[in-house]
């Protein structure tokens, strides 16, 4: 993997993981001051698109949907997807 590509997917994986973190704060404000929300599934699909990181550092640090399944279960598992992948294409792009 070239290095400019390298860096790209760093600057990708730092930006998304930021923007998770950042949209759980925001939909925890909004749940206490009774506004409107950000939809699950968009909180769901930033972990999906690579901000598992940050959606469950979020989790855990604003105390939100700690008591949905579909986060509690949902978001550690599609990290474990993640990890899986990412360790899948370095082996294959490195050792073989």
């Amino acid at each position: 993997m070239s290095t400019i590509a390298l860096t790209i997917s760093l600057f990708y994986f730092l930006f998304i993981n930021l923007v998770s973190f950042i949209l759980f704060g925001i939909d925890k404000r909004r749940a206490r001051r009774g506004m409107w929300r950000i939809p699950e599934s968009t909180l769901i699909v930033c972990g999906i698109l690579g901000g598992s990181i940050g959606a469950l550092c979020g989790m855990k640090f604003f105390h939100h949907k700690t008591r949905h399944r579909k986060f509690t279960l949902g978001i550690p598992v599609i990290l474990a997807v993640q990890v899986c992948a990412a360790g899948y294409i370095i082996f294959r792009t490195y050792f073989s």
